[in-house]
C-alpha cells in the first residue's frame, strides 16, 4: 500500500514522501480500515523531527486520526462492527496512509450527516478536550475556564464543549485579533485576549474582579506558567497539554499560589495512555458530543483539504500557526 513516510527517519517537512510499504494485517481485536481522510495534529509535526515521545506500539507512519471503510477484523473485534461500515477513530499511529490497522475499541460510526473530512477531525482533538476539562480539570456546569491557543483545533472543540455544558464563562487567548474574533463571534467565547498586545493574565484578573477562573487548559508552557499561576481561582486547576515555549521555566517563577490557593497543575498526554482507558473517552464522545454532531450543534471547523500527495503543503501550512480549525488530507 501506499503511505506517507520521512526520508531518513526524521527531518523537516521537505523529508515526507510517499512510499510502499505492507499493508497491514488484523489482530485481536483489531480491525483493518480503508482510510478515505486523516487529520493532522502538532504532535505529526513534533514526531517528523524526532522530538515526539511516541509509542512503542505507533509504529513510524505518522497520524492518528481518521475517517474511513472497515475491511477486515482481527479474531476478537468487538461485535458491533462489520464489513463496509464507515467508521472513524483514533489510532496510536499510522493514520497517513491507504489502510490502517486499529483497535475497534477506538472505532466509532460515521454519522451519514458526518463528511469524510469533517470525521477524520474529530478524534484526537474533541477526545483531548473531553478528556482535559473533564477527567482532569474536573468541569462541572457553571465553572469558567480558560482555553489557550483559542483557534487551535483542540481548544475549538473545548469552546464548544463549554458552552453546550453550561460553563459560567469562557475565556480564550489567540495571537491576532482575527483569531480572537473569530473565538467570541463564531464559536461563541465570552471574551477573547491577543496574546501578542494584551496582558492576558492581568485583564482576565480585571473582568473577574480579582477572582480569576476555575479551569485552565494550556498548551504553552513556561512562558505561560505564571501567568497561569496568578489567573487561576481558588481551589483551581491547571491542564497542560503541551510545550510550545519549551520545557524550561524561566528565572523568577513564583510558586506560592501553589499552596496559597490550593492548586492543582496537571499534565496528560492523550497518546500515551492504554487502549481501555482511550476507550472509555471513545464512549463518552459517543453519548455525549455524537448527537450534537448529528443535528449540527457541534462543527468541526475545516481551515484547509488537500490531497494526501500534499502532505508537505499540508505540513508546512500547519508550521505558519495561522490556521483556524484541522487541516484534513483525503486518500484516493
Amino acid at each position: 500500500m501506499r503511505a506517507i513516510d520521512i526520508k531518513g527517519g526524521v527531518g523537516n517537512a521537505e523529508a515526507l514522501f510517499v512510499n510502499e510499504i505492507p499493508k497491514p494485517e488484523p489482530k485481536g481485536s483489531e480491525a483493518i480500515v480503508k482510510i478515505k481522510a486523516f487529520g493532522l495534529n502538532r504532535m505529526d509535526l513534533l514526531q517528523r523531527e524526532g522530538h515526539y515521545p511516541v509509542p512503542p506500539q505507533a509504529g513510524k507512519i505518522l497520524g492518528v486520526e481518521f475517517s474511513g471503510i472497515v475491511e477486515s477484523f482481527g479474531s476478537d473485534a468487538e461485535k458491533d462492527f462489520k464489513i463496509g461500515d464507515e467508521v472513524f477513530g483514533l489510532a496510536y499511529g499510522g493514520a497517513y496512509a491507504q489502510y490502517i490497522a486499529v483497535s475497534t475499541h477506538m472505532l466509532i460510526h460515521k454519522p451519514k450527516e458526518v463528511s469524510w473530512e469533517e470525521a477524520a477531525g474529530i478524534p484526537e482533538t474533541w477526545i483531548t478536550a473531553t478528556q482535559a476539562m473533564y477527567l482532569v480539570g474536573e468541569f462541572a456546569p457553571g465553572k469558567s475556564i480558560l482555553w489557550h491557543a483559542g483557534a487551535s483545533s483542540v481548544s475549538i472543540s473545548g469552546i464548544q464543549l463549554s458552552r453546550a455544558d453550561n460553563a459560567s464563562v469562557i475565556f480564550v487567548t489567540a495571537g491576532s485579533q482575527e483569531k480572537v474574533d473569530f473565538c467570541v463571534k463564531e464559536l461563541g467565547a465570552t471574551a477573547g485576549f491577543n496574546y501578542n498586545t494584551q496582558n492576558w493574565s492581568k485583564e482576565i484578573l480585571e473582568a473577574t474582579g480579582g477572582k480569576g477562573v476555575d479551569i485552565v487548559i494550556d498548551f504553552v508552557g513556561p512562558s505561560y506558567f505564571q501567568g497561569n499561576l496568578d489567573v487561576v481561582a481558588r481551589d483551581g486547576r491547571i491542564v497542560n497539554l503541551g510545550a510550545l515555549s519549551g520545557t524550561k521555566l524561566p528565572a523568577g517563577i513564583d510558586i506560592s499560589a501553589f499552596f496559597r490557593k490550593r492548586i492543582r497543575f496537571e499534565g496528560s498526554s492523550l497518546r500515551s495512555r492504554d487502549e481501555e482507558y482511550q476507550g472509555r473517552l471513545r464512549n463518552t464522545l459517543v453519548d455525549h458530543a455524537l448527537p450534537k454532531f448529528k443535528d449540527g450543534s457541534f462543527k468541526v471547523f475545516i481551515e484547509k483539504v488537500l490531497p494526501y500527495e500534499e502532505i508537505i503543503q499540508a505540513h508546512k501550512l500547519m508550521e505558519t500557526n495561522k490556521t483556524k480549525g484541522k487541516i484534513i488530507c483525503t486518500v484516493a
